[in-house]
């Protein structure tokens, strides 16, 4: 692209760089940004601002949306020699307040979507012209990126995108036509590289297109339109982002009415289509119980970030929970997201990190405090080397084991759950042309045209978990049940205790007592029957450990028969040999699907990661291990994606009338590197470094 500027200097745009890839670049290609600034210096080229490490702002509180927007203006401007006055929103998620915090960063205007001009009641006539809005006096100019341009560049055939201009050019020149979206669809989309590139070339030859239309259209860079025109006038623009956005955010079956409902009123020209915007943004927190632990997580770490005394020690744990705040591990659409287990762990890192920097080597443990924010209390259990969240009243189990030296978050499972793509036909997802009747559709198909095709035989894979995948939780199965059927979540669960409410009967700073009363169904009636649940917590830094203990005691007036199981899932990030199970003296990769009986000791690790998880088991106990795979979409289509690794330890007990057992699983978790210490003495060597260059 900055080749093709080059060869073109008359041709004039905007672009936006994350800060995670600027920091790349200057490590890796300087040679880049010395030819980016080049183009900047020249006033070619505008770069824009926004959030440092591509934050969506609405999720984050007021200080740290203006810290990052502000880091951002200050490296763009360290590197470059100026300030930008327009900022890149990630996403272009909207809500009515964020022209404080852009116009306090210092920014002039950002770029939303032509759908959220319309939502805000503006004449269709009049989308093609910068308008402002405002939020507690802040005033803030807003350009539109028109939906038929952004599904025209690339994908259509060149003399179609000039003659698509062309129409809706006017004779005073009032116009100004706004393409703003991702960089990938120049090249790092399946097939569009040689689409844009070679052999297709369709760059270039636009490129040449605009120049040779110069008698009636111009490219301009935003910041130089604006300062030789007033905006044409005020709105109030509601939340939301683009339609897409707003119908992945639905719930699966709503998701797919509302899309054929859009679709419908587009075709038809029918005036509902600039009102319908689907669920916004903050719905991915409540459809995937996932993404609200981290958005949680990533808040309070913001607090306690924001409790620390200035210093060096406040700024790193800052760094980390601005990269904890990238955008993509916190939502799921056309691909990705928080699917992708690589960006949902990496996430997770830098949170762990940021929190582990402010809670010190004893941070309070035993605490009821409500973690999700849902207005019931968890548990909280930490110590120099672990936390450990319990559910109680979601089968006492735990959704978040964060293993602070590794900065390794194990309890990160995503729970496998429908999806709209899973009934969507191949070829059919969401998006599609702006303009279905458009005669020039003979070009590259894009990301949405793809989604739906991939692997062969998906639809046989889909399996969907009737409970949170935490771990600890307590089963209860028929003793005839299968390791496939569990797997597969097609084994009745005959007391429903991953789901059940427990009690906190007691907790200290290193344990917490649950227990809950329930009922077995079986063929003669229901059992009634009382559970207990103890979790304790210890070790040290570099080896945390956590122990569980679990009672069952039969109160029916029948012998009792069932196997009794312990669910534990965990993330060691599968797919690589560098993670694997070890049962007995055989080892197998991590991802992999297998049985053992009478096993008392068993032991899993990864490598690259330098965790190994050493779990005893008493009594001897039946262990199946299943690889959890969710089917989502990709941008080569749908896909299996490995998400962790389910283990049953369970027993097959016989409880005569008032009669108990009890069983305790026990891990310890050893950490070959203490990545805080390795950055703290990195630091010291960087400080000395610039001492001696100083001297």
């Amino acid at each position: 692209m900055l080749a093709a500027l080059e060869r073109h200097p008359t041709i004039h745009l905007s672009l936006h760089y994350t800060g995670p890839l600027i920091e790349w670049l200057e490590r890796e290609r300087p040679a880049f940004l010395e030819r980016l600034a080049a183009l900047a210096a020249s006033g070619q080229v505008e770069l824009l601002g926004g959030g440092w490490y591509e934050p969506v702002l609405i999720a984050l509180p007021e200080p740290d949306r203006l810290g990052q927007l502000r880091r951002m203006a200050d490296e763009l401007e360290r590197r470059f020699g100026r300030r930008p006055a327009g900022a890149w929103l990630a996403e272009r998620v909207w809500e009515p307040d964020l022209p404080t915090a852009l116009v306090d960063a210092g920014y002039a205007w950002t770029v939303l979507d032509d759908a959220h001009i319309r939502a805000a009641a503006v004449p269709e006539e009049a989308i093609w012209e910068p308008r402002s809005t405002e939020d507690q006096g802040r005033r803030l100019t807003i350009l539109g990126t028109e939906q038929g341009l952004r599904y025209r560049i690339p994908f259509r055939d060149v003399e179609a995108v000039i003659g698509y201009l062309g129409d809706l050019a006017t004779p005073d020149g009032r116009r100004l036509a706004t393409m703003g979206d991702d960089g990938e669809k120049f090249g790092g989309w399946p097939t569009t590289f040689e689409h844009c590139w070679a052999p297709g070339d369709w760059v270039e030859r636009f490129f040449e297109a605009l120049e040779a239309a110069a008698d009636w259209l111009t490219t301009v860079t935003p910041s130089s339109w604006l300062a030789t025109r007033p905006a044409a006038g005020r709105m109030a623009i509601p939340g939301g982002s683009y339609p897409e956005m707003g119908e992945w955010a639905l719930p699966p079956s709503e998701s797919v009415a509302f899309g054929e409902a859009l679709e419908r009123a587009r075709v038809e020209g029918r005036p509902e289509a600039r009102w319908l915007r689907g669920a916004p943004w903050r719905n991915f927190q409540v459809r995937y119980r996932e993404v609200n632990d981290a958005h949680k997580q990533m808040l309070a770490a913001s607090a306690a970030v924001r409790a620390m005394r200035p210093g060096r020690a406040r700024d790193r744990a800052r760094d980390h929970l601005y990269r904890g705040q990238s955008n993509d591990a916190y939502w799921h659409g056309l691909f990705g997201g928080v699917y992708l287990p690589h960006l949902r762990l990496a996430t997770l890192a830098e949170l762990i990190a940021a929190e582990d920097a402010t809670l010190g080597p004893a941070p309070g443990s035993g605490v009821l405090r409500d973690v999700d924010l849902d207005g019931r209390p968890e548990v909280v259990l930490a110590t120099g080397g672990q936390v450990v969240v319990v559910k109680p009243d979601e089968g006492a189990g735990i959704g978040r084991w964060d293993i602070r030296a590794a900065r390794h978050a194990l309890a990160s499972v995503l729970r496998r759950r429908p999806e709209a793509y899973h009934t969507r036909p191949a070829g059919a997802a969401t998006g599609g042309p702006a303009d279905p009747a458009d005669p020039a559709s003979a070009g590259v198909a894009s990301i949405h045209d793809r989604a739906g095709l991939g692997e062969p035989g998906l639809a046989e894979r889909l399996d969907y978990d009737w409970h949170e995948r935490r771990s600890g939780l307590i089963h209860l199965f028929a003793p005839e049940v299968s390791p496939a059927d569990w797997a597969r979540e097609r084994a009745p669960d005959l007391a429903g205790l991953p789901v059940a409410a427990f009690e906190v009967d007691r907790r200290s700073p290193r344990s917490v007592d649950l227990s809950a009363a329930a009922r077995v169904d079986g063929a003669g009636g229901p059992q009634p029957i009382r559970v207990a649940s103890r979790f304790r917590v210890g070790g040290d830094r570099l080896a945390p450990s956590l122990e569980q203990r679990v009672r069952l005691v039969n109160r029916s007036d029948r012998t009792l028969v069932v196997r009794l199981g312990l669910e534990w899932t965990t993330n060691l990030l599968g797919g690589d040999p560098a993670a694997w199970w070890e049962v007995g003296r055989e080892r197998t990769r991590f991802d992999a699907t297998r049985t053992a009986r009478a096993v008392t000791r068993l032991i899993a690790g990864n490598d690259h990661l330098g965790l190994v998880v050493r779990t005893r088991l008493r009594p001897s106990a039946d262990v199946w291990i299943a690889t959890l795979e969710t089917v989502s979409n990709s941008e080569a289509g749908s896909e299996r994606v490995h998400q962790g690794s389910a283990l049953l330890v369970s027993w097959l007990v016989r409880l005569e009338p008032g009669a108990g057992v009890s069983a305790t699983i026990a891990s310890v978790v050893d950490v070959a590197v203490d990545r805080a210490a390795d950055e703290r003495r990195a630091g010291r060597r960087a400080a000395a470094r610039r001492g001696r260059e100083r001297r």
